[in-house]
């Protein structure tokens, strides 16, 4: 997730604000508490500051600016921001400044709106500022500009050596760290966000399927009327009888299709139960006949598992497009196989679930192809009419049913989908005894 444009913005609305801080601070700290003995260099830098602000400012009246500019205007902000404070600090008392970590606050915004790099690039050059000011302090190759504490009056000195080091490494530790936690969090969010879009995206491919299927489901009853009537005229002609019988069970299947498009649609469309594995492995290799393709050898693997909870002619519905695309990918040939077995404590997000490997030895799945095959409309069969639903929607079924899917692929070797359910609330359930089966 890209957070908006308007981030730069919001950059140059903040650093308004402290401009006006940094004339307040210093005049306060001068004139008031007469703890700055020499005011110029930060009135200097705080005027330089508003001046490159409102350079800012004029370059985002230019709306037309792409992601890229402003990603690259929200660099360089935050470029001459560390520049500035670290002039700032080195005028006011390095060492003793409090105001030292305020280098955190850029690193959040280098996290939050910078991808790549850049994040670590400003904690490495911040790193560098500040260690760079304080070994030339304790050189003493730079003049020292000290703030009039009690407690270092009336001569400043500056701290020794062991108090520079603790001072940097304290520092510099936790820019590192808040880097990246603040990486780390946004990557999960984009995570979530993409999974978020993606479930949009099937949820409202799942309305428009119903709604067709709906359009679908009014003038099959016509059709079946009609076909009922003509079934009545013709009982003395077998030939036309067969053929009433026949249209007739093909428009009952497509009704049955449609109704169950529709109850897909709706919440909570899957009912949960007792599913038995093996079955529906078995289920799905007579749909796909004895040999399942000109060369293809089927092997055929079931373990002793258990039953898991999910929804039976759903599961043969996702193992059915999990082998035809398996098919796809071996057009001179191969081997699919369907295996079943337990994870037991193998899985740690699913102890003791069920899982169902539908692996080929096609031509296998690219790397840069693997993150995205299971986006709506992603197809890498386009020429061949693949649409890019199928995976994302097998992705979405077996997550209604409390599971979840995987891949793992090497090009020329072959491809491995694994389904992974849990298994019955009833403890070790149903188990079924294993069979292994080559045709």
């Amino acid at each position: 997730m890209r957070l908006p444009p308007e981030g730069a913005r919001w950059l140059v609305s903040l650093r308004w604000v402290a401009c006006g801080a940094v004339f307040a601070a210093t005049w306060i700290a001068s004139s008031v508490l007469r703890i700055l003995a020499d005011p110029t260099p930060l009135y200097a830098v705080a005027s330089a500051m508003v001046l490159y602000n409102l350079i800012f400012y004029l370059v985002q009246r230019d709306t037309s600016a792409g992601p890229r500019n402003v990603d690259r205007i929200i660099f360089l902000q935050i470029l001459f921001d560390l520049v500035a404070l670290t002039l700032l600090l080195y005028f006011s008392d390095m060492p003793r400044n409090p105001f030292l970590f305020y280098f955190v606050f850029h690193m959040i915004i280098a996290g939050m709106y910078l991808r790549g790099r850049a994040p670590y690039f400003f904690a490495g050059l911040s790193t560098a500022m500040v260690g760079s000011v304080l070994l030339l302090l304790y050189l003493r190759w730079i003049p020292l500009y000290p703030l009039r504490f009690p407690s270092n009056m009336p001569r400043p000195s500056l701290p020794d050596g062991l108090d520079l080091l603790g001072i940097f490494v304290a520092f510099s530790s936790t820019l590192w760290m808040v880097v990246y936690f603040t990486t780390s969090i946004r990557r999960y969010v984009d995570r979530a966000h993409a999974e978020l879009r993606q479930k949009e995206k099937m949820l409202g491919i799942g309305q428009l399927v119903a709604g067709i299927a709906h359009q679908i489901a009014n003038p099959l009853d016509g059709v079946q009327n009609c076909l009922t009537r003509i079934g009545q005229r013709v009982k003395d002609e077998p030939h036309l009888t067969e053929y009433v019988e026949m249209m007739t069970e093909a428009l009952e299947r497509i009704e049955r299709t449609a109704k169950r498009v529709q109850a897909f649609a709706r919440p909570k469309g899957i009912t949960l139960q007792s599913t038995d594995v093996n079955q529906a492995v078995e289920g799905t290799l007579e749909v796909l006949g004895p040999s399942g393709g000109q060369n293809v050898r089927i092997k055929k693997e079931l373990g002793n598992v258990a039953a898991v909870q999910g929804d039976p002619y759903t599961l043969q519905e996702v193992l059915f497009n999990l082998c035809t695309n398996a098919l796809a990918a071996m057009p001179d040939g191969g081997t699919l196989t369907m295996r079943t077995y337990s994870l037991g404590n193998m899985d740690e997000d699913q102890m003791g679930s069920v899982a169902i490997d539908v692996g080929d030895t096609g031509v296998g799945i690219p790397r840069v192809d693997l993150e995205r095959i299971f986006e709506p409309f992603y197809t890498t069969r386009a020429e061949s009419g693949g649409t890019g639903l199928g995976l994302g929607l097998c992705r979405m079924l077996i997550s209604e049913m409390g599971g979840r899917i995987e891949v793992r692929s090497a090009l020329g070797q072959g491809t491995t989908f694994t389904v992974m359910l849990n298994r019955t609330n009833g403890g070790r359930g149903e188990e079924r005894r294993g069979k292994r089966e080559e045709r």
